[in-house]
């Protein structure tokens, strides 16, 4: 994992240091750029397995080039920026970022959460227990890490496929808010309700008809959420 590239987004010259000499520390490739359209350049050019994205960048802002990855990706998207405020990290994730961290920031703080990050993108759902699961028009192929809906393919995010899987593996089960972050995201996204939240609602959007009466995966309030289809069968081990 620690050899893996990441591209760095941020205008200013010692952020981009600081973060790249961290980085390289640990053996990660890193590419830098200063502007939106940089950002999108080398993007396209090198394809990274993480981008580390700013919001506050000149021409282009980040939630821009966020928008823009998505539409070419689903390479994971680390947003690192002194827009701490609610309705910016909402916005971000709401755009398909599967991280969010604030400035300033400690360095290990930093290269935990690209490690975590990084381990979603690459790791597989350990919990499936069998080879596929259909649920009406919804299949999941644990195997090839695939979804489809209706026969056409939905594209997730590695956050949004382990979010899935992790509550397609426990069909008709209720699945605690922390237990679902811990699973998804590590033990250190205990609390991280809002994170949680706006992925299962990056989720819904891509998956059900009517985000306001989900069919696939559904919230108990005050406990947490559960994938819902009827007919579901209980998980079988694939066949040797």
């Amino acid at each position: 994992m620690s050899s893996a590239h990441v591209l760095v987004v941020d205008d200013e010259p010692r952020y981009r240091d600081v973060i790249r000499f961290n980085l390289e520390a640990e053996g990660y490739r890193v590419t830098c750029a200063a502007t939106g359209e940089e950002a999108l350049g080398a993007f396209r050019k090198q394809d990274p397995d993480l981008v580390v994205l700013d919001l506050m960048l000149p021409g282009l802002d980040g939630f821009e080039v966020c928008r823009r990855i998505r539409e070419l990706s689903t390479r994971p998207i680390l947003i690192l920026t002194a827009r701490g405020a609610d309705e910016d990290k909402v916005r971000g994730l709401r755009l398909g970022a599967d991280d969010y961290v604030t400035k300033p920031f400690s360095a290990d703080e930093l290269l935990a959460r690209v490690e975590a990050v990084l381990r979603r993108s690459q790791l597989g759902e350990a919990s499936a227990r069998q080879a596929a699961l259909v649920a009406g028009e919804l299949e999941i192929d644990y195997l090839a890490r695939r979804v489809t809906l209706r026969g056409d393919e939905v594209r997730l995010s590695p956050t949004e496929y382990r979010l899935l899987a992790c509550l397609a593996g426990s069909p008709g089960v209720v699945l605690e808010r922390d237990e679902l972050l811990e699973k998804v995201w590590g033990k250190a996204y205990r609390g991280e309700y809002e994170l949680l939240r706006v992925a299962l609602w990056r989720l819904r959007h891509k998956l059900e008809d009517d985000g306001a009466q989900p069919r696939f995966i559904v919230n108990r309030p005050g406990i947490g959420y559960m994938f819902a289809a009827g007919d579901v069968p209980a998980p079988e081990p694939p066949s040797a």
